[in-house]
């Protein structure tokens, strides 16, 4: 095991009581291999699932293992319509688990997020039964405002140019602080705090991931 690696498993084991005592448990995986064990371990088989976007999810191999294993997998990339997608918006929210990642987690426990439409945000904070949040260490932030300032300028520009959106980041790479109508940067939450026993679980792994 590299230093980093060391490094992180003590940060990891440090973060668990962070986020316990928000009443948000929390567990730490050495790679994406183990993460991938660890979510579909939590997810009894015959569960409806859903997802937020998120590159994490795709490079831990989640999606993949959910839209292939004994799961009523609901795909939110089967909706194009509005109607569609109202109806669908629908569905992932009386979901049994939502899964997502985090743009941010500061090191005193809480998850910051950024959105464009805000449903997956929405998902995090109401409706699925329970939420899994999966996130490389290299998503933690010192502050809260830290945190915000690493979503605005590390994660949102390359999910611009992933997402195509015509934003002055996804032209420089850094934030321009826009209003325009392609701007993701519209809603800000911050998760301070889980009001509902073992609804959020947030699954940390030893390994740079996502945006």
């Amino acid at each position: 095991m590299s230093p980093r690696q060391e490094n992180y498993r003590h940060l990891g084991e440090t973060m668990i009581k962070k986020f316990n005592r928000r009443n948000i448990e929390a567990v730490y995986c050495d790679t994406a291999e183990d993460a991938r064990k660890a979510v579909l371990d939590m997810i009894p088989k015959g569960a409806s699932v859903t997802n937020g976007g998120s590159v994490t999810l795709d490079e831990c191999g989640i999606l993949e293992a959910v839209r292939n294993g004994e799961y009523e997998f609901i795909d939110r990339t089967e909706a194009s319509t509005p109607e569609e997608k109202r109806a669908m918006y629908q569905r992932q929210a009386g979901a049994d688990y939502f899964l997502m990642s985090t743009n941010a987690f500061t090191q005193d426990g809480e998850l910051v997020n950024i959105d464009g439409n805000g449903n997956r945000v929405a998902l995090l904070i109401h409706g699925p039964e329970h939420v899994i949040v999966v996130t490389g260490m290299n998503k933690l932030a010192c502050s809260t405002e830290e945190a915000i300032h690493r979503t605005q300028n590390i994660a949102s520009p390359p999910n611009c140019v992933r997402l195509n959106c015509k934003t002055p980041c996804a032209a420089t790479g850094l934030c321009g602080d826009c209003h325009g109508d392609g701007t993701i940067c519209c809603q800000v939450v911050i998760t301070r705090h889980s009001r509902h026993n073992g609804r959020i679980t947030v699954v940390m792994v030893g390994e740079d991931l996502g945006f």
